[in-house]
């Protein structure tokens, strides 16, 4: 049977990072600043590692690969109709805010990004500072022109929808749809597996090498959905509650599922074979129990459970996110 696997995260020193994940979430990041970790990651600009056991060293899709030619499908059916590993989960720290962008769905970046895939993303507010605000969209419907002169002129302002954030909001990020996340906000980041991001503006920083980040404003234009955003509601709806433990939706779509959970004391989680589980915890610590042993976790820390069918006890108080396909 395939155990329970702590995952080792991929750092990102981008400039508008913070501290908080080294000294909230004692990452352990070679960066004074660390922006991201991507904490289960098979993309090849951050690769996630497997923490101890059989696996111990190798980057996720090596371990993927090393399990399969022993006969263990670690990703389960449900992955079979991506041609590659559909998710990526990230845990975010903005001290200052991101540039303001919008990602391509799969047709556009296919055609236009040498065959990557588009992106599709939810945030889960794990935390973030008093008045904290991110960008969601247009606060009204825009032309393309009135679009493109606002963005040359640096006039973009009056057209952005502003939501004032708390711990527990969740805001489903389509493609299309113009986005930033506003400095003091702590988030967990579900995706799909794309790093392909097109920047509309970046406030006027400069990068380490003392010059402007490029912006990508003539793909923006052409991938952005232009329609005022009419989402006000970013609450998670409870879908369980019983015996100590509380369940939330926090996304589906046909990239990728979440739930968050929240325990006193402990909970079940079996895996059929039809896809892996990312445990990501937000809260607590404890232990996954199953039939080949126990693994630790802390606040923080993300666990991979592979799709091979097999029993686990989530022993602890601790609330999690559960990402599956």
């Amino acid at each position: 049977m395939a155990k329970a696997q702590k995952l080792i995260p991929e750092f990102k020193d981008y400039l508008w990072g913070g501290n908080r994940l080294k000294a909230e979430y004692h990452k352990q990041s070679p960066f004074d600043i660390t922006a991201e970790s991507w904490e289960l990651s098979c993309h090849k600009n951050g690769l996630s590692r497997i923490l101890g056991g059989e696996y111990d060293g190798l980057t996720l899709p090596e371990a993927i690969t090393r399990a399969k030619e022993k006969g263990e499908d670690w990703l389960g059916t449900a992955c079979e109709r991506f041609e590659q590993f559909p998710v990526l989960i990230k845990l975010i720290d903005a001290c200052d805010s991101l540039s303001i962008q919008v990602h391509p769905d799969d047709a556009y970046a296919k055609e236009n990004e040498n065959g990557s895939y588009g992106k599709t993303e939810v945030w889960y507010i794990v935390d973030c500072e008093p008045d904290a605000e991110l960008i969601y969209g247009f606060s009204r419907d825009v032309s393309k022109e009135e679009l493109k002169t606002a963005i040359e002129n640096n006039e973009l302002s009056p057209y952005l929808n502003r939501v004032k954030v708390k711990p527990g909001d969740v805001f489903f990020v389509r493609a299309g749809l113009l986005h930033a996340i506003g400095k003091g906000i702590l988030i967990c980041e579900i995706q799909q597996n794309s790093d392909t991001t097109y920047r509309v503006y970046d406030w006027g920083r400069v990068g380490a090498d003392g010059k402007p980040r490029e912006l990508h404003i003539a793909k923006a234009v052409e991938v952005l959905k232009r329609r005022k955003e009419t989402i006000t509601d970013f609450s998670a709806p409870k879908v369980l509650e019983t015996d100590g433990i509380s369940e939330y939706q926090i996304a589906t779509c046909e990239y990728f599922k979440v739930k968050k959970r929240e325990q006193e004391e402990s909970s079940l989680i079996q895996t059929t074979g039809d896809s892996f589980i990312a445990l990501t915890f937000l809260n607590g610590e404890g232990m996954v129990s199953s039939s080949d042993g126990e693994l630790c976790f802390t606040k923080g820390e993300t666990v991979f459970l592979p799709a091979t069918e097999e029993s686990y006890t989530i022993k602890g108080k601790c609330e999690y996110l559960m990402t599956s396909v």
